[in-house]
């Protein structure tokens, strides 16, 4: 098993919720309880796959100025790159020439970048770490890719453009994957500020991104016990692969 292969992995998670957004074209998971699953896997594998093993490898220093640059950057990010959330509607930068279908593929790459790094960054750490951390991701992305590309079969009438976004965002996050692999391997003494970086990402995301979105729909007790079986599934793979 290698990084080629958990890109794959990581490839197939959000084309296969456009998949799925294709043949039900209606909503059978709602936004507030995918996203919350998702909060849960993130916030636990910032921790159990990166942040830990970066303590493990380097010093809380190293590893606390890692999560402080993941922070800053995907808050630059954020607040440059136009995008729109399902709920929560349009954030970043002035957007009114940008076409909402180009602002949701944004708010995709957004979340993207961070899980796609982190899979690397941990495998750079260890194979079994990118292994869990691969298939967690791969796993939220199912319902994470299912929710944006309904909207984009009823914006567009058509099932091409919701594969195409679905196959191009797994591919970015593959690409970030192995991106980050290839960087910390070649850097290993730095690894403990990437594995830091990758989970200060991951939890600015989780934070600003995913948990506003998921609680904006108003199914509060839906939300919270599906952000705890997301929680409790990345410890069972933490502690079983």
């Amino acid at each position: 098993m290698d990084i080629l292969f958990l890109s794959l992995i990581l490839l197939l998670g959000t084309f296969s919720g456009s998949l799925l957004a294709i043949f039900f074209k209606s909503p059978f998971l709602s936004i507030g309880i995918s996203l919350s699953f998702t909060g849960g896997v993130m916030l636990v594998a910032s921790f159990t796959s990166l942040i830990l093993p970066g303590l493990e490898v380097g010093n809380f220093f190293s590893v606390a100025l890692g999560i402080i640059l993941g922070f800053f950057i995907m808050a630059l990010l954020e607040n440059l790159v136009p995008h729109e959330h399902t709920l929560k509607g349009r954030e970043g930068l002035s957007h009114e020439k940008v076409g909402r279908l180009i602002l949701i593929v944004s708010a995709v790459i957004l979340h993207n970048i961070p899980e796609g790094l982190s899979v690397g960054i941990a495998t750079a750490y260890s194979i079994d770490k990118g292994f869990e951390t691969a298939i967690a991701i791969a796993l939220q992305d199912v319902p994470e890719g299912f929710v944006v590309s309904l909207p984009l079969v009823v914006m567009t009438g058509k099932v091409f453009v919701p594969l195409l976004i679905g196959f191009l965002s797994g591919l970015l996050e593959a690409i970030f994957s192995l991106m980050g692999y290839a960087l910390f391997e070649t850097f290993g003494n730095f690894l403990a500020l990437g594995l830091g970086f990758g989970g200060g990402a991951m939890i600015y995301i989780t934070a600003k991104e995913v948990f506003p979105e998921a609680y904006a729909e108003g199914k509060h007790t839906q939300s919270t016990i599906a952000f705890l079986i997301g929680l409790l599934l990345m410890l069972f793979l933490d502690t079983s692969l």
